[in-house]
């Protein structure tokens, strides 16, 4: 049997609310759009690419989002010493570039647990809370977990925007 990327009951964006719940709802609505986006294809169509020379696929995104989510507030906020998920020495952008052996199954089970990892280690913590972050030109900035949901959402929005032209391709799935 040919695994597929399970279906998901998306969370909805909060209406009303503190700061807090809103930057985590509209965070958890964005994670749960690229996981709709995926939703019922298979392996071998989330691998595959948008558009040549692209290499860019739901799977990488799915794998990528696990990158994004497990360096800004594991890696950065928390500070939590944690290995790379992939050779970006090799690759800057291996991520992206790897997905024709990855396991979907197995990337997809490790975007969840980084999902949740993320949401705990900060779960006590304040919006007014900073850390230092080096940046690729080598400055170093401190940054508020604030700036880190608003970022993330940021992150999200502009890749679901991609999902969205990556699935409509695979099968003409729009919306939603």
């Amino acid at each position: 049997m040919t695994w597929r990327a399970p279906e998901i009951d998306r969370r909805h964006e909060p209406y009303l609310g503190d700061e807090r719940t809103m930057l985590a709802g509209w965070l958890n609505f964005h994670r749960d759009t690229l996981l709709h986006k995926c939703a019922g294809l298979t392996g071998d169509q989330l691998r595959t690419a948008s558009v040549s020379p692209s290499t860019l696929s739901l799977l990488g995104l799915v794998r990528h989002m696990t990158v994004v989510e497990r360096s800004w507030f594991r890696q950065r906020f928390a500070g939590v010493d944690l290995p790379e998920l992939y050779d970006f020495d090799a690759d800057p952008d291996a991520e992206f570039n790897t997905v024709d052996t990855a396991d979907a199954e197995a990337d997809f089970a490790a975007f969840r647990a980084e999902m949740l990892a993320a949401d705990a280690v900060v779960a006590d913590r304040g919006l007014d809370e900073v850390c230092a972050v080096k940046f690729r030109d080598g400055t170093t900035n401190e940054i508020s977990l604030r700036w880190i949901y608003l970022h993330m959402i940021e992150e999200y929005a502009r890749h679901n925007g991609h999902a969205d032209l990556i699935r409509e391709r695979l099968d003409g799935v729009t919306g939603g």
